[in-house]
């Protein structure tokens, strides 16, 4: 089972809000994720970011892979991260 962090889109029209989420990679992007990471908060200034790094590190040696965008939010924001 090939597994990817990504976000998925909550919030309303123009105004998105965005969950740090682990899931199988031929799910849908709303689908039901296999366990929440985070969230991303694009709206405030600056992005408002929560990660649960130790989940996130568990993922990342499990094999997750992030995708480009998760990649650079865990750049900016988990510096020890491996992604």
């Amino acid at each position: 089972m090939a597994v990817k962090l990504k976000l998925t889109r909550l919030g309303s029209k123009k105004h998105p809000f965005y969950r740090i989420v682990a899931t199988n990679i031929e799910n849908a992007r709303d689908s039901r994720p296999l366990e929440f990471l985070g969230y991303y908060n694009p709206m405030v200034k600056p992005a408002e970011v929560k990660l649960d790094a130790e989940k996130i590190q568990q993922w990342l040696a499990k094999g997750a892979q992030p995708t480009e965008t998760v990649r650079s939010i865990l750049k900016d924001h988990m510096p020890k991260a491996e992604a």
